[in-house]
C-alpha cells in the first residue's frame, strides 16, 4: 500500500485499499454520503498533488499519514474548493506533540517566557504543524468534537483576510457585522462557562475548553465540532449552525 504518494500522486486516484483504510480509521468521514466520500476522495487528491509533507525529528510520511491528513483537511472546504488553501504549501508531521517556548512583552515591559504544549499550529502565510498522535486518534476523538488537522485548517480559512480574528473574508461589512456579533455572542458564553466548571466545579463542556481562550480559537473549536460531531453540535450551537451552513455552503438538515 504504501509507496504511492513517493511515486508521484499528481493527476493520479487514490487506491482503493489506501481510501478504504482511511475511512476505517475515521468513521465521522465513512458516515458521509456515498456522492460527499467521492468528491472527498477526489479533492483529496489534488490537495496531495498540491502540497509537500515533511517528517520532523525522523518521523516517516507514509501514504496513509498524507492521506489521513488531506482527507480531513479538505472536508471544511469542500464545497469551498482548495483556493482557501493556496497560500503554504508545507505539512510538518512530528509523531508527537510538541513543546514550544513563547515570549511575550507586557504593557509594562516585563517579558514573560512560558511553555506551551502543542498538537498542531499554523502560521499565516506559512506552513501547518500537525502531531500524528492527535491526527490518528481523530476517530477516537470525534465524540468530543476534537480534531486537529481541521482546528488547524479552520485557522488558514480564517487567516485569509489577514491575522486570525474568528471570522472568515465575507461578502459584506454588514454580514462581517453580524458574523462576529453571533460569534462573539457564542464565545462569551461559552467562556462563561468555561471558567464556571474550572474554578467552581462547574458542569465540564463537551467541546475543547482551549476554545475559551480566544474568539479565533473559539472559531477553530466550534468547526471541529460542526464537522465531526454535527449531531451534537446542532442541539448546543444552533445559532453557529445557522451562522456555517451558509459559508460552508453546506445543505441545512431537515
Amino acid at each position: 500500500m504504501f509507496g504511492w504518494l513517493r511515486r508521484g500522486a499528481s493527476g493520479r486516484p487514490i487506491p482503493d485499499p489506501l481510501w478504504a483504510a482511511v475511512l476505517t480509521r475515521y468513521p465521522f468521514l465513512a458516515a458521509r454520503p456515498e456522492g460527499e466520500r467521492a468528491r472527498l476522495r477526489q479533492l483529496a487528491a489534488q490537495f496531495l498533488a498540491g502540497k509537500e509533507f515533511h517528517g520532523a525529528q525522523g518521523f516517516v510520511i507514509t501514504d496513509e499519514v498524507a492521506l489521513s491528513i488531506a482527507a480531513q483537511a479538505v472536508l471544511p472546504v469542500l464545497n469551498l474548493g482548495l483556493k482557501w488553501y493556496d497560500d503554504f504549501v508545507g505539512i510538518v508531521v512530528h509523531s508527537e506533540q510538541v513543546r514550544a517556548r513563547r515570549t511575550t512583552t507586557d504593557e509594562t515591559g516585563v517579558v514573560h517566557q512560558w511553555d506551551e504544549v502543542l498538537a498542531g499550529e499554523t502560521m499565516e502565510r506559512g506552513p501547518v504543524m500537525l502531531s500524528w498522535r492527535d491526527v490518528a486518534d481523530s476517530g477516537a476523538t470525534a465524540q468530543q468534537g476534537y480534531n486537529v488537522v481541521i482546528h488547524e485548517f479552520a485557522h488558514k480559512i480564517d487567516m485569509r483576510d489577514g491575522q486570525p480574528d474568528g471570522c472568515p473574508p465575507l461578502p459584506s461589512r454588514a454580514a462581517r457585522r453580524t458574523w462576529l456579533a453571533t460569534l462573539g455572542a457564542e464565545y462569551q458564553a461559552f467562556r462563561e462557562k468555561v471558567i464556571v466548571a474550572e474554578r467552581f466545579g462547574g458542569e465540564a463542556q463537551w467541546l475543547d475548553a482551549y476554545g475559551a481562550t480566544a474568539i479565533d480559537e473559539f472559531f477553530a473549536v466550534a468547526c471541529e465540532a460542526y464537522f465531526v460531531n454535527r449531531d451534537r453540535f446542532d442541539q448546543d450551537f444552533p445559532a453557529l449552525v445557522a451562522l456555517f451552513d451558509p459559508f460552508f455552503r453546506v445543505q441545512p438538515r431537515a
